[in-house]
């Protein structure tokens, strides 16, 4: 499900997954900043399978900019592999940087 959302400056779509995994102390959740050239239509249904697989709470903003954040919870091995994941990402994309930080959120839930 996309949901455009609007303020004065910027526009954000926002994808949130319906499949959510237990919270434990093994999960931990962070933010990945994907940039480059990632806005093809293939990039967000291409996160949203593969967090899936990886069995990844995940929460996915395009914002207005271009860039893509991409928010995870799960065991950080995990949370590795679909980082490196998006780094190759489908071929229509051009991943540069990916900026990786803890999430201010503990549970992915907050943004329901």
């Amino acid at each position: 499900m996309f949901v455009l959302v609007s303020s004065i400056s910027t526009a954000i779509s926002i994808h949130q997954s319906s499949k959510m995994t237990p919270h434990n102390s093994c999960n931990t959740c962070e933010k990945l900043q994907i940039i480059g050239n990632v806005g093809a239509a293939s990039f967000l249904p291409w996160i949203q399978k593969h967090a899936e697989k990886l069995g990844l709470a995940h929460s996915i903003f395009q914002i207005d900019d271009g860039s893509i954040d991409l928010i995870l919870e799960g065991p950080l091995e995990l949370i590795d592999a679909m980082e490196m994941g998006c780094s190759l990402g489908p071929i229509d994309v051009w991943v540069e940087t990916i900026v990786r930080t803890p999430s201010k959120s503990q549970r992915l839930d907050a943004f329901r």
